[in-house]
């Protein structure tokens, strides 16, 4: 079941064919086992829920990209995916979500100590799945592969830190900390680290490697802040996300009654006066079953009012401009044309 770049004309029917690759192969991983109840039907829950696999899909396009075969990244390719995966079972557990793509988290249906501890093994899954890269690329290449994952996973838990250490901390980052904490766990998670992962499979010079790397860290910045204006425009949190479909499966809202801090909230109480930002303040320090409805539809209300909607929506474009001058530097390929379609998808008009 070879995905090629060349074999698709929209990146719509790429990611969807890539998507089911990726996603029986991550299914294959998975031990047919005991105990199944207490962990591995836990392990399989959030992939078997689908999700859009754009991030295992950068590392395939990207190989191929450089002139390298996708097969030589699949097993890479699920790694990630398996690691995604296991960051979402923690994140929900961190956040105290309710939803993950359309139906109950993990955490609610089965415990919180069960899913860690499926989340956990989850984790181990990436390393067992990495070495796998032994038996069919060389044992120097697997080593870098696993090396530069392990450095994703490092940014990305980090960057993780800095979100929910503010949260913990009942404090409120500035545009640097904000900027320093998106650049490590989104930057490197959803665009960086796979886009440089698959160009590394197919050997691309260092200077490629920089080129698109700039280019993943501009789509996993943009994808991030656009993520985070669907969760306060879109009401899909019954409907699992599908490859480049709006919306993700997660309650309305959500970002506000968890109390993330987002680019959103920093545009926000810039604008807002004194009395209006306090009460911003205060809702997003409130405990999550103290936040109200009609605090997330005031949130949202001015968020709406004062520009903040549309200060992060620019921001998305600028990533996209980011992005597209990284990827007119590199050699014409039918994959770099299916990534150029992927920019677009950052621009989001906010007057339709």
């Amino acid at each position: 079941m070879k995905i090629l770049a060349s074999d698709h004309k929209q990146l719509n029917t790429y990611l969807k064919a890539a998507s089911e690759w990726i996603g029986e192969e991550t299914m294959r991983c998975f031990p047919d086992g005991e105990p199944k109840e207490y962990l591995y039907d836990l392990m399989r829950d959030y992939p078997q829920r689908g999700g859009k696999r754009f991030r295992p899909a950068l590392v395939l396009l990207c190989c191929e990209l450089f002139g390298g075969d996708p097969e030589d990244a699949l097993t890479s390719a699920v790694a990630l995916e398996l690691f995604h995966n296991f960051a979402l079972v923690h994140d929900d557990i961190e956040d105290e979500s309710l939803l993950r793509r359309g139906k109950p988290t993990l955490h609610l249906q089965h415990g919180i100590a069960l899913a860690l501890n499926s989340g956990d093994a989850l984790l181990g899954l990436v390393h067992e799945t990495l070495l796998n890269n032994h038996s069919r690329l060389s044992s120097g290449l697997s080593l870098r592969i696993h090396r530069h994952l392990n450095k994703v996973m490092r940014a990305t838990f980090e960057g993780q830190a800095l979100d929910i250490g503010w949260v913990a901390k009942r404090t409120f980052p500035d545009r640097a900390e904000y900027r320093e904490m998106i650049g490590r766990k989104t930057g490197w998670y959803s665009g960086k680290g796979p886009c440089q992962c698959g160009a590394l499979i197919a050997g691309a010079a260092e200077s490629e490697l920089e080129t698109v790397g700039s280019f993943g860290e501009a789509i996993g910045i943009g994808f991030q802040v656009r993520d985070d204006l669907l969760n306060l425009t879109e009401n899909s949190e019954n409907v699992a996300p599908s490859a480049v479909a709006g919306g993700y499966g997660k309650e309305r809202g959500g970002d506000i009654a968890e109390g993330k801090r987002t680019l959103i909230t920093i545009e926000l109480l810039e604008r807002l006066s004194e009395t209006d930002a306090t009460r911003v303040r205060r809702i997003l320090l409130a405990e999550r079953e103290d936040v109200s409805e009609s605090d997330i539809d005031w949130c949202i209300a001015h968020a709406e009012s004062t520009g903040a909607l549309d200060a992060a929506a620019d921001y998305c474009q600028k990533q996209a401009t980011l992005a597209s001058s990284a990827l007119k530097k590199l050699n014409e390929h039918p994959a770099k044309a299916l990534l150029g379609e992927l920019v677009d998808y950052l621009t989001i008009d906010r007057k339709a």
